[in-house]
């Protein structure tokens, strides 16, 4: 877990030894689990690191997180970058939330058996989990990793977000023309673009951007619309 260690160091986040061990469970576990069901095309350990792990945590230092108390993942697959922020960060709540099942519970077995106290997994869709209102514009960041074009991902995530919250989405460098096609979206959902920024750390070649969206008013009622259609008819 060197590389993991210098990377926390370049990222200025605090760590033990036992934090890195649940890292490295963590890891072991989701590699023991892929090799039956399909989590991750990542095998190999210093690629999950760096991949999973140290890619999750490049918004750690934003403000933005730092503020954050309630936190939720949308489309976290085998748990990122929900994971990797909850173990750095044992005084926020996450809610990591995926479409797909068998995932969700493995998240949560690990989780369990790793004493992370702080991640809570939900099997269901974000269009539907959205308009719970248990959850509904009850967070103050939402994260997203998951392949999808920003007008789309918006539609899923900004409704989640209390007024003065952010939607952070991790993007590739030549995003231009997606942001340009999103901002309608984004209006239309209640959200602003604040900013885009380059994502990267010496040494470890991840360089992407996170566009940062704050939400400046509530997410009208009707988004986000009913499941599939975010995806098959974006806002743009």
């Amino acid at each position: 877990m060197k590389q993991l260690a210098v990377a926390l160091d370049g990222l200025g986040i605090s760590y033990d030894e036992t934090i890195l061990n649940k890292f490295r469970l963590y890891m072991e576990g989701i590699l023991k689990w892929n090799e039956s069901i399909n989590i991750t095309s990542i095998k190999e350990e210093d690629e999950f690191i760096r991949k999973h792990y140290i890619d999750s945590l490049l918004c750690a230092p934003s403000k933005e997180f730092r503020r954050a108390k309630r936190i939720i993942d949308v489309g976290t697959g085998g748990g990122f970058p929900g994971v990797p922020l909850a173990l750095i960060a044992p005084e926020k709540e996450f809610i990591l939330m995926d479409s797909l099942n068998k995932r969700i519970k493995i998240i949560r077995e690990l989780c369990e058996e790793l004493e992370i106290k702080n991640v809570t997994a939900i099997h269901n869709r974000a269009e539907d989990l959205a308009q719970d209102q248990g959850h509904r514009e009850a967070y103050d960041l939402c994260l997203s990793r998951a392949v999808a074009n920003l007008a789309t991902l918006s539609e899923y995530c900004l409704p989640f977000l209390k007024r003065g919250g952010y939607f952070l989405s991790y993007k590739s460098v030549d995003i231009g023309k997606e942001i340009k096609e999103a901002k309608k979206a984004i209006h239309i959902l209640g959200g602003n673009m604040d900013r885009e920024e380059i994502a990267d750390l010496d040494g470890f070649d991840l360089q992407h951007k996170i566009i940062f969206i704050k939400k400046i008013k509530r997410t009208p009622a009707k988004f986000p619309r009913k499941a599939g259609t975010p995806s098959k008819d974006p806002l743009i």
